[in-house]
């Protein structure tokens, strides 16, 4: 009888650390999903920040240039009221050239608000891909979480399970197992009687 119960410990002993190993397990892998979940997003929003800066830097570029041509088309029209001043007899000449001047750095000005419209317009979209990219992301997160909330509910359904199914069968062999113990016990003392010995004294 005794060895049966030092037995039955051991193995409840080793169910319970299994059962404490498990919860440990799981969370290691859910602290490995978030990193590896913290590290997509972070390399996602480092390249977002940079098509972003670049976008930004080359806005920044075409309105230095705007304004540059903007005071050279401004110091264009000045030079060309000076010179209408002193030189009235070539003015028609000179009018004429400003005014192709002027419309050149008017076309060029023009081209390069365009430009600026198309970068803030890709800037505009960059954003708004980053912000669904994100958004997606969030989804796909929520979606993961519930799917590990389901897994772990299955697990554990299992194990509830498995548990219940091992305890039955143990208490239903334990009647046989007290039977077989009873005649085991039963038979060692007529052997002892056998030889003369009284079981009580051992």
């Amino acid at each position: 009888m005794p060895p049966k119960t030092k037995g039955k410990g051991r193995k409840t002993g080793a169910q319970k650390k299994k059962k404490k190993s498990s919860p440990d397990a799981e969370a290691e892998a859910k602290h490995r999903l978030v990193l590896l979940e913290k590290e997509l997003l972070q390399d996602h929003l480092a390249l977002q920040r940079d098509e972003t800066r670049r976008a930004k830097a080359s806005e920044d570029r075409l309105k230095q240039r705007l304004q540059g041509l903007e005071a050279e088309l401004e110091r264009a029209r000045s030079e060309g009221k000076a010179v209408y001043a002193e030189m009235s007899r070539q003015r028609w000449a000179l009018k004429e050239e400003v005014r192709t001047r002027s419309k050149h750095l008017e076309e060029k000005v023009r081209g390069l608000q365009e430009q600026l419209d198309t970068c803030q317009r890709e800037a505009k979209t960059a954003r708004e891909e980053t912000e669904q990219a994100l958004r997606e992301q969030e989804e796909t997160l929520a979606q993961l979480r519930a799917h590990v909330a389901n897994m772990e509910a299955q697990y554990e359904e299992i194990l509830h399970g498995t548990l219940d199914c091992l305890l039955a069968k143990l208490r239903a062999a334990k009647p046989q197992w007290d039977a077989a113990v009873l005649r085991l016990h039963t038979r060692h003392k007529e052997q002892l009687r056998q030889f003369a010995l009284n079981p009580l004294e051992l």
